[in-house]
């Protein structure tokens, strides 16, 4: 990956990667789904962010659809 295209890690990336590689060491039977989708979304929460920054302001109909994308389960 390039350096310029790297997303900076959040805190919140950094907790929740710890949180799931401490459950996984310490009860690598247990079940750990919820810890790995509290990971998927701070990842996902860092680059809609960074995307957002960067591009150009959307219009309300790119928002709707957009906004759906994200409260379609």
């Amino acid at each position: 990956m390039h350096p310029e295209r790297a997303l900076p890690v959040s805190v919140e990336i950094r907790r929740s990667k710890a949180k799931l590689a401490a459950a996984t060491r310490y009860h690598p039977n247990a079940e750990h789904a919820e810890l790995r989708r509290d990971l998927a979304a701070a990842k996902l929460e860092a680059y809609v962010a960074k995307t957002v920054a960067e591009a150009p302001p959307l219009t309300p109909s790119q928002i709707r659809r957009i906004a759906i994308l994200l409260s379609t389960p």
